[in-house]
């Protein structure tokens, strides 16, 4: 890994310390990206893969007890352990410094710094991590159970989905990945990768229902400075940054004609070309695929591309939604009771029997993230330390509801992007405009409702 060719994250709440980071590192690196809020820190590493990130100790603190700089190290290192990060520190912080060394930070800089310093800093950095990547060290590490990735569960059916995982991970086969919301597709395009030959490569996600016509070429295919009003600098897109290592497209089901035409040709090609430019990038990446939509019924009725399907689904792997795993319900509640409490910092609650009976007889229409909704709510709202049926109420967003009648649905040709829209409107409209909770009715999160808000120009 050289200088020219490195991507280079700093996140510090200090606008001048981005600023003059920013200026040192922009002839020297291919990309600087500075962010001052450390909440945007996940959500942008699940967008774009960096050589090494920059991480201050402290955000909004001035006690220096470098907790927040560490709690950060700690997610970003449980995203992805092979990441190469660089703690910044003041100089009555050294001890705290040395403790994220002991947590799995590559290094640590102190401020202020000689600018001589902080380059040699990120060469050291990204030598290690070209050390890491060589042929001796390339065979990557699997993980020895499905409990390191999240994912539980004793009974048949995910047996039978461990073993398809097992057997399909190895290879290069694009995967697409089938099941209700809230089944954990995410988890298991996680732990395909993890048990891939790819681990040790990036894993990059893309929510293709978040994106609008506008900006869907931009954000797969990157584009070059000065090709629409806010293209300021080149930027690559997601196919890119994912190249040598797994791209993992959620909701592939909701894209439209068009944008089906454009990601075949780059499925097709191996090749993107970034908006702007007419010269085409090779990429090699292993895709997995995600939907909850009827792919083969849409095919039938001509709303997405047989031939898109032909190139998405080497192998499927149906996950099974949560009603049908019996006893794993019991599992996953005590797994996610106990996540919750320490958390919250309480103790581990008990369950009364009566609460395992309910729990095991609901239908769980939402699956597992219903169950853990659920589930947290009780552990924060429960007067002692034993949950009991009453802790757990479900709201009519999560009851199941009667089958609507024929009736009730227009008799013509239904357009994919017009029942999105109208299943918008009357969930905004029955929670009285609350974003936050018609998002938690759909399944999605309210950054990704506000985008298909956008999309659908509501």
């Amino acid at each position: 890994m050289t200088f020219r060719k490195a991507r280079v994250l700093i996140v510090d709440d200090d606008s001048d310390v981005l600023f003059a980071v920013k200026m040192l590192l922009k002839t020297e690196v291919q990309e600087v990206v500075t962010e001052k809020n450390p909440e945007n820190l996940l959500p942008l590493l699940s967008r774009q893969s960096f050589d090494a990130i920059f991480l201050d100790m402290n955000f909004k603190s001035t006690l220096g007890t470098g907790n927040e700089g560490l709690y950060w190290l700690g997610r970003i290192l449980e995203r992805d352990q092979q990441a190469t990060v660089i703690m910044i520190t003041a100089h009555g912080e050294i001890s705290t410094a040395v403790r994220s060394l002991k947590a799995g930070a590559t290094d640590f800089i102190v401020k202020p710094w000689h600018n001589e310093k902080f380059l040699e800093t990120l060469n050291a950095a990204l030598q290690q991590k070209a050390r890491k990547a060589s042929p001796a060290n390339s065979q990557p590490k699997r993980p020895t159970s499905f409990a390191a990735d999240a994912i539980l569960g004793n009974s048949e059916p995910m047996q039978e989905l461990f073993h398809k995982i097992e057997k399909v991970a190895p290879t290069e086969a694009n995967v697409l990945l089938l099941g209700e919301n809230g089944t954990g597709k995410e988890l298991v395009a996680k732990a395909l990768h993890q048990r891939s030959f790819r681990a040790n490569k990036p894993f990059v996600t893309a929510d293709l229902a978040a994106m609008s016509e506008g900006i869907f070429e931009s954000e797969l295919f990157g584009h070059k400075k000065g090709s629409f009003t806010d293209a300021k600098d080149d930027r690559i897109g997601r196919f890119e940054a994912a190249s040598t290592g797994t791209l993992f497209l959620d909701e592939i089901g909701n894209i439209s004609l068009p944008q089906q035409a454009k990601l075949l040709t780059a499925l097709q090609n191996r090749q993107i070309i970034p908006v702007g430019s007419n010269t085409p990038v090779p990429v090699d990446i292993r895709l997995i695929s995600a939907t909850n939509a009827p792919l083969y019924e849409l095919a039938a009725t001509q709303q997405f591309r047989k031939d898109l399907i032909y190139r998405i689904n080497t192998v499927e792997i149906t996950l099974p939604p949560l009603r049908e795993r019996g006893d794993d319900v019991l599992l996953l509640a005590r797994h996610f009771a106990a996540l919750y409490a320490t958390r919250n910092h309480k103790p581990t609650p008990e369950f009364e029997l009566a609460t395992l009976k309910k729990l095991k007889q609901h239908s769980w229409p939402g699956n597992i993230r219903e169950l853990q909704h659920a589930v947290e709510r009780a552990v924060i709202l429960a007067d002692g330390n034993v949950l009991r049926p009453q802790d757990f109420t479900f709201s009519a967003m999560e009851t199941p509801q009667p089958a609507p009648s024929l009736l009730a649905y227009p008799t013509g040709p239904l357009q994919l992007q017009e029942v999105e829209k109208n299943t918008i409107l009357r969930v905004i409209e029955r929670h009285n405009g609350n974003i936050t909770k018609a998002a938690k009715e759909l399944g999605i999160t309210r950054t990704a409702l506000y985008r298909r808000l956008e999309k659908h120009d509501l």
